[in-house]
């Protein structure tokens, strides 16, 4: 018996996680269009198969829904994946020899920008200086990025080139380190790094358009099938960019826009109306109310351990938090706020619960990112409140566990990326990358949600390991219920968006070190082949 709508795709495997069970089972999906047609056993997808449907049977390979990475920066991650990264740099020396190299390859390039370096992995700790630079690339402009991404170092080039000098003020929430003397060192802090990155970031539409298809290529050869992109400074520039690659049929992933709570409240609900297809949407507000734990911005309850006079600094004052939450919850806005200390979490909570207060409670999705350390008393106020939690577990193996404990201290330390801690109260985790904090393949942040490895090659509190399948769902069904998609994406089952992943191992049957090795095979966004490894077609037996 033949079906009326003949499937263009069928794709089975002894093992696809569906992410309705904890479970991989065996499965065929038959895909009509854009949506999954079916999900059930061989015999009862058969009846989809037509004769121009491409069928793929993937033995015990994985299968699983699309990746979507709730949190990260589209354009400036693509800038910096193809800028020189400085992880691996253990001394400044080190640091400064790597971007040699870079830009010695590189002679036609103006920017020479990176991203990596961290001060807390050298001897010494101490922050680099301008003069490392100037020493080995005195005549080109250099932006490099802190690990974290909340401050730069730049050499002597660049500050000219900048014009910030002894008699430059410090931007509101924004540091420029100087020396004794009063002349800047090369570190620039939090949003005086805008000084420098709006020059960097002025780029022609062609190039633009480039990094956007580097960008949408890189996604699909992960896995990634949708993405938040949240507000970076000046982000909403690209976002006539990515509207343009949707009516064009280019977006292969999905696309779901933050800009700044700081906007007018007019131009936010402007963007609401214009962005509203399927591919790419408008989601909601993002804010940041604290810094990083390495600067000693992220803003704690109580001083930081190895530094009595500071607590961090804030971005808005509690009652400017309150009142811009108030106002945009008012109008219906889902809010994001970057909140990495106990006392950053603390506001966004109140300034969440202010809103119920004044607004009444509805299914708003508020969301607070990163939540990198938590004050006990405010873990079950996420659950009471309906508060989302985003994290990304790969930042964790990143910060220099010593330097990191050192910073919070003692007291704070049991409470660090305490994701399975808010899991078990009822919240929904959504995992992302924080791309270009680090890489956007997804098995980074899989792997270490689950082992909880860190920077010293132990797990860090294993009490906050979470399962494989629990993994998979926050980084695939969470991040769909916290885009208000859970109708639509998040898992393999008939009528949703045809949105799936094929690794080349099944994940269930392996040891956790191997997800770091696996790779995807076959990437599908809304219907489409948009990835396939090298010998897909071969490999996968084709009727």
């Amino acid at each position: 018996m033949s079906h009326t709508n003949q499937a263009d795709i069928i794709l089975s495997s002894n093992a696809v996680f569906t992410g309705a069970g904890d479970k991989p089972i065996p499965a065929s999906i038959a895909i009509v269009d854009n949506k999954i047609a079916a999900v059930g056993t061989k015999e009862e997808v058969e009846v989809f198969k037509g004769p121009d449907t491409k069928i793929y049977d993937y033995a015990d390979q994985l299968i699983v829904p699309g990746f979507h990475d709730f949190h990260l920066h589209l354009i400036m991650g693509t800038i910096l994946e193809n800028g020189v990264n400085l992880s691996e740099a253990r001394s400044e020396e080190e640091a400064v020899q790597m971007v040699k190299q870079y830009a010695d390859e590189r002679p036609d390039e103006e920017w020479i920008i990176g991203v990596g370096w961290d001060a807390g992995y050298w001897e010494g700790k101490q922050l680099p200086d301008k003069s490392s630079l100037d020493r080995v690339i005195p005549d080109r402009l250099v932006l490099l990025y802190h690990a974290e991404m909340h401050y730069a170092w730049v050499n002597s080039k660049t500050l000219a080139y900048c014009n910030i000098d002894r008699d430059t003020e410090n931007p509101p929430y924004g540091f420029i380190n100087k020396d004794d003397n009063g002349e800047p060192t090369g570190i620039l802090y939090e949003k005086a790094t805008r000084l420098v990155d709006q020059k960097a970031y002025d780029f022609s539409k062609d190039k633009e358009k480039e990094l956007m298809e580097k960008f949408l290529k890189l996604s699909a050869s992960v896995g990634v099938t949708s993405v938040n992109d949240m507000y970076g400074d000046n982000n909403e520039k690209y976002y006539e960019l990515f509207k343009e690659f949707d009516e064009k049929g280019q977006l292969t992933t999905r696309v779901h826009i933050f800009p700044s709570i700081d906007f007018e409240m007019e131009r936010l609900k402007q963007y609401r109306k214009d962005y509203a297809s399927d591919k790419l949407q408008f989601s909601g507000l993002k804010g940041f109310i604290d810094g990083v734990i390495t600067s000693r911005t992220a803003y704690l309850v109580g001083p930081y351990a190895d530094d009595p006079e500071t607590s961090g600094e804030l971005v808005y004052t509690p009652e400017e938090i309150k009142k811009k939450v108030v106002e945009a919850d008012k109008e219906g806005f889902r809010i994001r706020f970057h909140a990495i200390g106990d006392g950053a979490v603390r506001l966004a909570l109140d300034a969440f619960e202010e809103a119920q207060k004044a607004n009444g409670k509805r299914d708003s999705r508020h969301t607070i990112e990163h939540v990198e350390i938590i004050q006990e008393d405010d873990i079950p106020r996420f659950s009471e409140l309906g508060v989302l939690a985003s994290m990304q577990p790969e930042l964790m193996a990143q910060s220099e566990r010593k330097t990191y404990t050192a910073r919070i201290g003692k007291e704070k330390e049991p409470f660090v990326f305490p994701i399975n801690t808010l899991k078990s109260t009822g919240v929904t985790v959504g995992l992302g990358t924080d791309f270009p904090v680090a890489a956007l393949n997804p098995m980074l942040e899989i792997y270490r949600a689950v082992t909880r490895i860190s920077s010293d090659g132990r797990p860090w509190h294993v009490h906050e390991c979470i399962s494989l399948a629990e993994a998979l769902k926050d980084y695939t069904k969470s991040p769909a219920y916290g885009t208000f998609r859970e109708n639509e994406l998040g898992t393999l089952e008939a009528g949703k968006l045809a949105d799936i992943v094929v690794l080349d191992r099944n994940l269930f049957e392996v040891r956790p070190e191997e997800i770091l090795e696996t790779k995807v095979k076959l990437t599908i966004s809304d219907g489409q082949v948009v990835y396939d490894s090298e010998h897909t077609f071969e490999e996968a037996k084709t009727y």
